[in-house]
């Protein structure tokens, strides 16, 4: 049941992937995301089932499956890496190339000196007293562990560095990384319970694998997916926010236009074509220039002066109170002079 519902959730964050994020260049989350959906769902036990027949029968399909979570964590950790300038040395030997294949490499030759025996669904429950089942397993777990704790650090440092609705995601991800560490510990614990003959303390371990389970790719899940999300919506405000400083320095900006006419009335075919943003900025510049222009009288009242350093602010993504404090009167975003 567990497998089935992170299956699920699995893919529903490949679909938001493909639709938030299909015009991001880098698409490791993606690929980690649709890499690990399809572990997950071979690991579901009526496909489990189905497939390893097709392999042989004899728990291919677990190997199989092993290898394309470690692969997805891989660009999990991958991805998060490159959302931060801090990428110290540990960190990229944790999310590196070398340390994948050299974890592949191992579980491949542990694999095959597991004794299989025939398909079940409860490969380390049946088959973990094995030490090859538990060096195995512990292999596994012990890089899952490596990457997602890199991953705890980086959404923790993310999360420290950010503020307000940014956070949230840095957040989520924090938290899935934490439960995730936490069921890599329990499952190493297991192991060696297992392979020792500590059954009690393996069965009381075991009852936390679930919920840590659920609860690490639930926040994972929500913390990806909620990146785009709070992106879209960082766009949105800042769009707003760019429309109504624009319509608010219009007034003096035609003030600005008539004293001093500027290159939107050279051109007016090409001002208009501008995005927001460069239309707003023109109209800053051309204010600007209308300020210290000696040919022309051009004054603005502390109020208008006010609200030209909070568009500056704007389009520069400064701090508005800081910029209130700091900015000085003829700062400006650009210059251009028209003759």
């Amino acid at each position: 049941m567990i497998q089935a519902l992170v299956a699920t959730l699995m893919w529903a964050l490949v679909a938001s992937l493909l639709i938030f994020r299909r015009k991001r260049a880098d698409r490791s989350i993606t690929y980690a995301s649709f890499t690990i959906a399809v572990a997950m769902t071979l690991n579901v036990d009526a496909i489990y089932l189905v497939t390893d027949p097709l392999l042989g029968g004899t728990n291919v399909t677990t190997l199989v499956s092993d290898g394309l979570l470690m692969t997805g964590i891989f660009f999990l950790g991958r991805g998060v890496m490159k959302a931060d300038e801090y990428r110290p040395r540990l960190v990229r030997v944790a999310v590196g190339i070398p340390v994948l294949l050299t974890s592949l490499l191992a579980i491949t030759t542990t694999f095959v000196f597991i004794d299989r025996g025939t398909t079940t669904t409860r490969f380390m429950i049946d088959l973990g007293a094995q030490p090859a089942a538990a060096a195995y397993s512990i292999i596994n777990f012990s890089y899952f562990f490596l990457v997602i704790t890199t991953m705890m650090i980086l959404a923790a440092r993310q999360y420290l560095r950010s503020s307000g609705i940014q956070r949230l995601p840095s957040a989520l991800l924090s938290l899935g990384s934490a439960f995730g560490g936490g069921l890599c510990l329990a499952v190493l614990i297991m192991d060696v319970a297992h392979v020792t003959g500590h059954l009690d303390l393996m069965r009381a371990v075991q009852r936390a694998y679930e919920p840590l389970s659920l609860l690490a790719f639930l926040f994972l899940c929500a913390g990806f997916a909620a990146q785009p999300v709070v992106r879209r919506a960082q766009h949105d405000m800042r769009r707003k926010r760019t429309v109504g400083l624009a319509t608010q320095l219009e007034p003096l900006w035609k003030r600005a236009s008539l004293v001093r006419p500027g290159l939107s009335q050279a051109d007016p075919l090409a001002a208009s074509a501008d995005d927001l943003e460069s239309r707003l900025h023109r109209e800053i510049v051309e204010i600007r220039d209308a300020m210290i222009d000696p040919r022309v009288t051009f004054d603005i009242s502390a109020a208008e002066r006010a609200l030209l350093n909070r568009a500056e602010s704007h389009l520069l993504g400064l701090d508005t109170r800081a910029t209130r404090t700091t900015a000085s009167p003829g700062g400006r975003v650009g210059q251009e002079g028209s003759s």
